[in-house]
């Protein structure tokens, strides 16, 4: 602890207990309408309040300074700046609330929160919140939300998440969200999600995701998704999917690139370098580029490759070799194979 801090809480704490030495709850300095200074644990000010540890801080309208958290939960409002000399906290503060160790609102805070630590609000952020090594909030944020390692959110966010590390949301996401390590979604995402190593939607997911090894999606996922590694998608993955190494779906829709993919039913361009399959009854419409388009439903369309098998034909298959069960005769060729199905 530096010496300024040290003098400026010894300051503070001399002050707050003045009102104790003469026997009274607060030394006020005030007119009839609580205006003016007050130091103590004064129930209403308009002006300055200056306190150690709030217990019956009922409303400040101007700036409330304390140097502990409340002897009991947070009660009270302040209506401007809650100042934490380290830590501060009320029911709900609207304007600033800034500590040197952290910021606590028992309901919500509006406005701007800054936590050295940390920063937390039973119910909702509206605005910005910022907490050096984390964030957590029991409902929502509708702004943005920046956590130096981590932030937790019970519902949903509007706006911006940052976890340097990383950060998880219970429910929705409008707007987006980005974990250093990784991020997780409850619920829906639409906007924006980045995931230093991993991020996981349980719900759809419309907009762009970017993560550098893996993505997971419950249900359906709409845009463009770019994974380092590997990506699964619950529903269907739809307009353009991007992996390194794998991509699966129950339905693609669109173009996907990667060295594997697999799903039951696809629509569009598919480009696997080393494997392309379609499940058992499954259905390929459009096209499919890889070295072994391994279709063990339906192909309608295109396949091109070394070897391309089809359960059942209805197209053209151009590779080193090609199958297709559904031929009465003919069923393996080389370089060209073509079949109408009945």
């Amino acid at each position: 602890m530096t010496l300024r801090l040290r003098t400026t809480l010894a300051f503070l704490c001399t002050l707050s207990a003045i009102p104790e030495i003469i026997g009274a709850q607060s030394l006020d300095l005030l007119t009839p309408n609580h205006v003016g200074v007050s130091i103590g644990d004064s129930r209403r000010v308009t002006g300055l309040r200056i306190n150690f540890r709030d217990r019956r801080m009922e409303e400040v309208n101007g700036v409330n300074i304390t140097v502990w958290q409340p002897y009991r939960e947070n009660r009270g409002i302040v209506n401007g700046l809650a100042l934490g000399v380290p830590m501060t906290g009320a029911q709900r503060i609207t304007g600033i609330g800034a500590g040197i160790f952290g910021v606590a609102a028992n309901e919500s805070i509006h406005g701007l929160g800054i936590g050295g630590i940390g920063i937390g609000a039973g119910q909702d952020i509206e605005g910005i919140g910022i907490g050096g090594i984390g964030m957590g909030v029991g409902r929502d944020i509708h702004g943005i939300g920046i956590g130096g390692i981590g932030m937790g959110i019970g519902q949903d966010l509007t706006g911006i998440g940052i976890g340097g590390i990383g950060m998880g949301i219970g429910q929705n996401v409008r707007g987006g969200v980005i974990g250093g390590i990784g991020a997780g979604v409850g619920g829906n995402l639409v906007g924006l999600g980045i995931g230093g190593i991993g991020l996981g939607v349980g719900g759809n997911a419309r907009g762009l995701l970017i993560t550098g090894i893996g993505a997971g999606v419950g249900g359906d996922m709409t845009g463009v998704s770019i994974a380092g590694v590997g990506m699964g998608v619950g529903g269907t993955l739809k307009y353009l999917g991007v992996a390194g190494i794998g991509i699966g779906a129950h339905r693609i829709e669109g173009l996907a690139l990667a060295s594997g993919i697999g799903a039951e039913q696809t629509r569009g361009l598919m480009v696997a370098p080393f494997y392309f399959k379609i499940m058992k009854y499954g259905r390929m419409k459009g096209a499919s580029i890889s070295a072994y388009n391994d279709i063990r439903g339906t192909q309608q369309g295109l396949a091109i490759g070394i070897f391309n098998y089809a359960r059942t034909l209805d197209g053209v298959q151009i590779g080193l070799l090609n199958y297709a069960a559904n031929k009465r005769s003919a069923r393996l060729l080389p370089l060209f194979n073509y079949a109408r199905s009945r």
